[in-house]
């Protein structure tokens, strides 16, 4: 059998990981796009044992990188979710951490020269239009990996790669209350449908007969808590403009409860048909919107900040992540700015991924 071979980085971004490409050494068209991507991935088999997945959605991730046309940017990130058996690829979302690793990825492709010292990176999340602004540890201008910055789902330390989210709000939607609504009943269920970064149906976990501090096997162990779930996500995403959503990842589900360990709000986050171990970046910044809107699911479970920027931890699956949230609220409702992250990247290995020559000519 003949192959052709594609570059690759492969990298750790945040607390998921997978294939970093130049979008120009993949097919233009969509449908050859992800037939290449699930035989890169190996989707189709629990263990991705044909391909180079790691056999969970968070290493079944795949960044595409070019140059940007945009005015305000460095680099358009078009991202992939390939489903783990399904043989299905997903372009409708965008990944915030796979996102971290965009800078660094740019730089070592050769997209972006470095600086001396730090280099600012403007990114484009073309899936969703979100503007991001990244800045990368480039001592003597070469990318550092190592340092100090810890993120919980992730062992050891790393440089730190500092992400300011802008332009996030409506997305996927077109609005931040996609329903139009601050709560919406659903199967019996009060949920939030917000869009912020990710579109997202967030309801609090005692409406499951949850407590919200369930361990990720936990809950994936529940069908039967998963197949109330996605009948509301389904009908929710009808509700939020998005169709039929039955094999998109969006919109994904997200549960909220109170604090234990002395963050904002607990928090659960959903891929949406396992657990996430951790919890995306993207929906980071949804749960923590919904957090500091009043009139949410969220009305009771949190203490509202009084400062602004306003500082949002939130305790998840694996630890704890903060969101320092840019926004103002009043009679006018709220309104989210901006929304500021410190996450880890970390370089894995380069070389040359082969697909079968059947699937694709190359370009």
């Amino acid at each position: 059998m003949s192959q052709i071979a594609i570059p690759f980085l492969f990298m750790r971004g945040g607390t998921s990981r997978g294939p970093y490409m130049n979008r120009a050494d993949l097919p233009e068209n969509l449908e050859d796009l992800a037939r290449v991507l699930v035989s890169i991935v190996g989707s189709g088999h629990a263990l991705n044992i044909d391909g180079i997945g790691g056999g969970a959605a968070v290493t079944t991730k795949v960044a595409m990188l070019s140059a940007s046309d945009d005015p305000w940017a460095d680099v358009d990130y078009f991202f992939a979710q390939v489903s783990v058996e399904d043989g299905l690829v997903d372009f409708k979302p965008t990944c915030g951490n796979i996102l971290t690793g965009v800078g660094p990825a740019a730089i070592e492709m050769g997209l972006i020269e470095a600086q001396d010292g730090e280099t600012p990176v403007n990114i484009l999340a073309v899936n969703t239009g979100a503007k991001v602004a990244a800045v990368v540890q480039t001592p003597g201008g070469v990318v550092n990996y190592g340092g100090g910055a810890q993120i919980d789902g992730v062992p050891g330390t790393s440089a730190p790669v500092a992400l300011q989210f802008m332009e996030t709000v409506g997305g996927a939607t077109g609005a931040f209350l996609p329903t139009g609504a601050l709560r919406d009943e659903i199967d019996g269920v009060a949920v939030t449908c917000m869009d912020v970064a990710m579109p997202m149906v967030i309801a609090r976990a005692d409406a499951f007969g949850l407590t919200g501090h369930e361990s990720a096997a936990e809950l994936d162990e529940n069908r039967g808590f998963f197949d109330r779930m996605e009948a509301i996500r389904i009908k929710a995403g009808a509700l939020m403009g998005l169709g039929d959503v039955t094999q998109s990842v969006m919109p994904k589900f997200g549960l909220l409860a109170p604090a234990r360990e002395g963050g904002t709000v607990a928090t659960r986050y959903f891929m949406p048909w396992k657990t996430h171990p951790t919890m995306a970046v993207t929906g980071a910044q949804c749960l923590a919107s919904c957090a500091l809107t009043p009139g949410t699911v969220a009305d009771g479970l949190v203490r509202l900040p009084n400062e602004v920027p306003a500082r949002v931890v939130l305790e998840h699956a694996s630890g704890q992540i903060e969101v320092l949230v840019d926004y103002s609220g009043g009679e006018g409702g709220t309104v989210i700015k901006s929304a500021g992250l410190v996450r880890t990247a970390r370089k894995l290995a380069a070389g040359e991924v082969y697909v079968p020559r059947d699937l694709w000519e190359g370009n």
